[in-house]
C-alpha cells in the first residue's frame, strides 16, 4: 500500500489500518455476543419489530459483527496486490490458521474437535485463488481447474463462510477497478450469509489506499495474534469464570 497521499475524494478517509481496526472490533463484538452475551436473557429483550423480525440487543450486535468478514476479505485482496513477498504473506495466513484451530474448536465445542474450520483458512484459500488467477491468466483451462480444486477444498474443510467466502474474495479481485459494481455484486453474494454484510462496502469504499498507522512487524503480527488469542480468552472465561 502507498504511504503517500493520493488524489481521492474527501470521503475516502479510512486507511488500511482503520479498516483492520473496524474489522477486528466488529468481529470481537460478534463473538462476544455469540458466545457470552447470548447467555444473558436481557440481550434478547425486544425493542421493536420490523415485520416478523424482533429487534433485540443480541440481533443488533450480531449485525455489527457481519461487517468483519467482507472487510477482512477486502484486505486480503489489498495485501495480495501490495505485499513485498506473497510467499511470506501466504505462509503467515496458513500458520495462523493452524494456530487458531485449537482455540476455535475449544470455544465452539469445549473439545479439540469441531466440524468446521476457522475463517483464516477461508482467507488463505482465497489468497491462493488470487495467486492462481494471476499465474494462469493466459491459461484459462488450468486456472479453472485450480480454482475448482480450491473451491472444493473450501467445501471439504467446511471453513467459516465456506465456498461463498472463497468466491467473495475472488469477486473482490476481479471487480477491483469498479467499486460500484463490486459493492452491488458483493452485497448480493454476501447476502447468502447475512444481508448486513453488504454494509461493509461503506467503509471499504472510504478506503484511501494508504497503509495508515499500523507499521512494522510488531504491530502487524499483533493483528494476526488477536484472532486466536481472543478466542482462547473467551473459552477460558466461559470455562472458568462464567
Amino acid at each position: 500500500m502507498n504511504d503517500n497521499p493520493v488524489n481521492v475524494g474527501s470521503w475516502r478517509v479510512l486507511s488500511g489500518s482503520w479498516l483492520k481496526l473496524i474489522a477486528i472490533v466488529s468481529m470481537l463484538i460478534d463473538h462476544l455476543a455469540h458466545f457470552i452475551w447470548r447467555l444473558d436473557e436481557s440481550f434478547f429483550q425486544v425493542y421493536f419489530t420490523i415485520g416478523s423480525r424482533a429487534i433485540t440487543p443480541y440481533f443488533l450486535l450480531r449485525l455489527i459483527g457481519r461487517l468483519s468478514f467482507p472487510i477482512f476479505a477486502f484486505l486480503i485482496v489489498e495485501g495480495f496486490q501490495h505485499t513485498r513477498s506473497r510467499r511470506k504473506y501466504g505462509r503467515n495466513l496458513l500458520v495462523f490458521a493452524l494456530l487458531s484451530e485449537l482455540p476455535w474448536n475449544l470455544v465452539h465445542t469445549g473439545t479439540w474437535h469441531h466440524s468446521g474450520q476457522n475463517v483464516i483458512f477461508t482467507l488463505f484459500l482465497g489468497f491462493l485463488g488470487l495467486c492462481v488467477m494471476e499465474r494462469y491468466a493466459a491459461d484459462k483451462r488450468r486456472m479453472a481447474l485450480w480454482l475448482l480444486t480450491l473451491l472444493a477444498a473450501s467445501i471439504f474443510l467446511n471453513a467459516d463462510f465456506s465456498c461463498i467466502g472463497f468466491g467473495f474474495i475472488l469477486m473482490l479481485y476481479v471487480l477491483r477497478h469498479n467499486r460500484i459494481l463490486q459493492a452491488v455484486v458483493g452485497t448480493c453474494l454476501i447476502s447468502g450469509i447475512h444481508w448486513m454484510g453488504g454494509a461493509a462496502f461503506i467503509p471499504i469504499n472510504m478506503y484511501n489506499q494508504q497503509r495508515g498507522f499500523i507499521k512494522g512487524n510488531v504491530s502487524k503480527y499483533l493483528f494476526y495474534i488477536f484472532y486466536p488469542l481472543h478466542l482462547l480468552l473467551i473459552y477460558l472465561y466461559l470455562r472458568y469464570l462464567y
